[in-house]
């Protein structure tokens, strides 16, 4: 995929105001992590704490196209693109094309830019139309409660999913209060999405959700 295909400017576009605890950023605007925490999220020193495979490896299998909104530069994004082999592609959306720089000179340095989509879009066109309904696994990870309408967001992945596919929310437990989180487990019900794996206390803020297979006729 072409680099001058994700290079647009971030964008902010209209929102609902943010519940309480929810998102502590000025309502209709979403929170544009700074270049220098980018680099500070991928360094090795963070694998000692958390463990991609561990954390995503029971939801992906090879070959499939998995989503990551909020990639930045790619923590989570290359571990994924090692998980779905070299038949399946991760598409890796941010906000700021500094962060989409620095994930595809990560992904070539370790030979897996070809298993990479990577988008710059904004809030009002985050670029996914092409992969609407065709998407086997999504993982929000400490990004949902920086989206100024989380609700309108949940709703989109919803769309995003194929049916029967899931979608993996993980929010830090230092910053998101349990009440903003369940917030967040409400909406994606409202959005149709079906809670598969609750939160559970002693971990972090974790849910796993379903988008409902269709019925046959």
């Amino acid at each position: 995929m072409s680099n001058d295909s994700h290079r647009q400017p971030p964008s902010s576009g209209p929102s609902d105001e943010a519940a309480p605890g929810t998102a502590p950023y000025p309502a209709g605007r979403p929170y544009v992590c700074p270049p220098w925490i980018g680099r500070l999220l991928v360094s090795p020193l963070r694998r000692l704490f958390t463990d991609p495979r561990r954390r995503l490896g029971p939801h992906v299998r090879p070959g499939m196209t998995v989503l990551e909104p909020g990639c930045a530069m790619g923590f989570f994004s290359l571990p994924l693109a090692r998980m779905v082999g070299p038949t399946g592609r991760v598409v890796c959306v941010d906000l700021q094309a500094t962060m989409i720089d620095g994930l595809l000179q990560r992904a070539k340095q370790a030979g897996l830019d070809d298993r990479l989509v990577p988008i710059c879009g904004t809030l009002d066109d985050p670029r996914l139309e092409p992969y609407v309904g065709r998407i086997d696994f999504a993982a929000a990870i400490h990004m949902v409660h920086e989206v100024p309408d989380g609700a309108a967001f949940l709703r989109r992945l919803h769309d995003l999913l194929r049916p029967a596919a899931r979608l993996l929310v993980i929010e830090p437990r230092w910053h998101v209060p349990a009440a903003a989180f369940a917030r967040t487990v409400e909406r994606a019900r409202k959005a149709g999405l079906v809670e598969l794996d609750p939160p559970r206390a002693g971990r972090p803020r974790s849910a796993l959700f379903e988008r409902p297979a269709e019925r046959a006729p």
